[in-house]
């Protein structure tokens, strides 16, 4: 499949632009990333100017090697600020899974944004890549982590199991998995 974007290529929630990463959002990264919450979840939190460009260079190589997409959230709004980040890993043909993950801002917190955010590329990356073999989703979040298990069951992810923890998780985790229709 081409990793050339056209108006249609990226998915769409209600009152959200899901998009790639650009160049020009490295300021809205480091801005994200101050959040302790944030940082907290992540296993690698974006602090420099050049963390922010590695994090953007490698979403461009994802999408090059159309195997990982991340896309960054940005209300339907002039000015379009930034809410969220959802990415697609893993996506390999003839390999029936792959994994969703994300992380909110937390000005965009509580308002339903990650669910949105999450079944748009969930309906897209289904939509896309079932051809190519793709047909099962799987959300994983650390148990500890309350409103990911809220976001993955506002998705339609069904929880299967509780996987133990290994490196880079400190703790024990939960998977999540959404098959396709």
């Amino acid at each position: 499949m081409s990793n050339v974007l056209s108006a249609d290529a990226t998915p769409t929630a209600p009152g959200l632009l899901l998009r790639p990463w650009r160049d020009g959002d490295a300021d809205a990264l480091l801005e994200a990333y101050r959040d302790p919450v944030l940082r907290a979840w992540t296993s690698r939190p974006v602090t420099t100017r050049a963390e922010a460009r590695e994090y953007l260079r490698r979403s461009r190589q994802g999408w090059a090697a159309d195997r990982r997409f991340s896309f960054a959230v940005v209300e339907d709004a002039p000015g379009e600020p930034l809410v969220a980040c959802v990415v697609l890993k893993e996506v390999r043909p003839g390999h029936p899974a792959a994994e969703v993950g994300y992380w909110t801002a937390a000005p965009a917190r509580g308002r339903g944004v990650a669910p949105r955010a999450v079944e748009a590329v969930t309906g897209w990356a289904f939509a896309r890549f079932a051809a190519g073999g793709l047909t099962r989703l799987e959300l994983l979040h650390q148990i500890d982590n309350p409103a990911s298990c809220r976001v993955a069951e506002k998705s339609g992810y069904v929880f299967v199991e509780v996987l133990p923890a290994r490196p880079p998780y400190p703790r024990d985790g939960h998977r999540h998995v959404r098959e396709l229709p």
